[in-house]
């Protein structure tokens, strides 16, 4: 680098507060696998890397140094040094980053399969432990009694399974001893940027069989959805809440097939002209029209399941205090979506949100709005609700388990 280059850092990644044996440290999070998984820097070099946002050349970028060193004499070389190992590491924004990340989607784009990507580190890859796990999470909490009527739909976590395991277990006893010919998965689109939605038509491997998907219905939401969709579905392939949904409904279904419709949906703030819920139906409403057809669809038993988280607040999360001081007002608020979801009340769950700026980081926020567009008159029941609080990071999450029966 010359010392008029303008150094970027990469848009993509996370970076996230975490404690580490007293020391303030910043994991640096990358979907696309290129920085080393559990990379983490010291304070400084982050503070640096804060002002690597192409507007500083390698000079202003030294006299930053300086300054932040309180005057002590920093020489180019040590702040070439600082930008190699950067370069190296794949956190800059370079040609070399670029040819990287289009080998990795290319390589994924022509694949026929989706593997998957968690297991193994999350949940057994081994097909008998995996389901001797699911069973103790199953049957390692008290029976949830059936709903009455027939189930349309399943709201579960996608948090770790072993940090969620009580909700997941009220939300999947729902399932026991029951098939269905089609599922259609609503995730949520962590990596996905500027696009409403996500699709793929690629079959999902996990330890317990593949299961194929519904390529001509995946194609036929493809032509209505245009340009609310990714150009490409690269957004899946390390993407956990369809993954975690699938395992459980391989192994409540005991070996019966069924077909997958997986569609990862994406952050409303930064699709929409505003964020109102008329907003969301303009942009969306073939592809939704499209989505309900399927859903009642006589010719098929279908379900369908929302993979989302509720809340999630602290510094992790872009919060300046812990979550702790977030509790009460994140959790009224989880609640409160939670009683208009059950009710079926979109203008509710809509105005809910809107009422506090989306300020506690509700994930599954657009899942849980295209549920409500595309269910048919439902009967809503919440079965569970939980918070996990991450102590390195003095963050928080809310979780929830909800069925939907005609």
């Amino acid at each position: 680098m010359t010392s008029e280059t303008a150094p970027r850092i990469r848009k993509d990644l996370e970076f996230i507060p975490v404690q580490h044996e007293g020391q303030q440290l910043i994991l640096i999070r990358d979907h696309l696998g290129l920085v080393q998984e559990g990379k983490a820097v010291a304070l400084p070099l982050y503070q640096f890397m804060t002002l690597l946002d192409g507007t500083r050349t390698t000079r202003d970028l030294q006299m930053a140094l300086m300054r932040q060193k309180g005057g002590v004499l920093v020489g180019m070389d040590e702040v070439e040094s600082l930008l190699a190992g950067l370069e190296a590491s794949y956190v800059l924004d370079t040609e070399a980053f670029k040819r990287a990340k289009d080998k990795i989607i290319s390589d994924f784009s022509s694949e026929k399969v989706r593997p998957c990507s968690h297991c193994g580190l999350t949940y057994p890859a081994d097909p008998s432990q995996l389901r001797d796990r699911l069973d103790a999470i199953l049957e390692g909490e008290a029976p949830v009694s059936e709903p009455a009527g027939k189930i349309r739909a399943l709201v579960s976590p996608h948090i770790d399974l072993s940090v969620g395991q009580r909700v997941y277990a009220s939300a999947y006893q729902m399932l026991k001893h029951k098939t269905f010919s089609r599922v259609v998965v609503l995730g949520v689109g962590h990596t996905l940027a500027n696009d409403l939605f996500c699709l793929t038509d690629k079959d999902f491997q996990t330890p317990l069989g593949v299961i194929e998907a519904e390529r001509s219905l995946v194609r036929e939401l493809r032509e209505v959805g245009g340009d609310i969709l990714a150009t490409n579905d690269f957004a899946h392939r390390a993407e956990h809440s369809i993954e975690f949904q699938l395992i459980f409904l391989q192994h409540l279904f005991k070996g019966v097939s069924f077909t997958l419709i997986p569609i990862l949906c994406g952050f409303l703030q930064s699709c929409l002209p505003e964020y109102t819920r008329k907003a969301y139906l303009e942009r969306t409403a073939p592809f939704l029209d499209l989505l309900r057809e399927i859903l009642q669809d006589p010719e098929h038993e279908t379900l369908l399941v929302a993979g989302i988280d509720f809340s999630h607040v602290g510094p992790k999360f872009g919060h300046e205090m812990p979550a702790e001081y977030l509790k009460g007002q994140s959790e009224a608020h989880d609640k409160k979506l939670l009683q208009h979801l059950s009710l079926m009340d979109p203008e509710l769950f809509w105005e809910e949100s809107m009422n506090v700026k989306d300020q506690f980081n509700v994930c599954g926020f657009s899942a849980l709005a295209c549920l409500l567009e595309i269910l048919p008159p439902c009967k809503g029941q919440i079965l569970d609700y939980e918070r996990w609080h991450e102590e390195p990071t003095r963050s928080a999450v809310g979780f929830a388990a909800v069925v939907f029966t005609s």
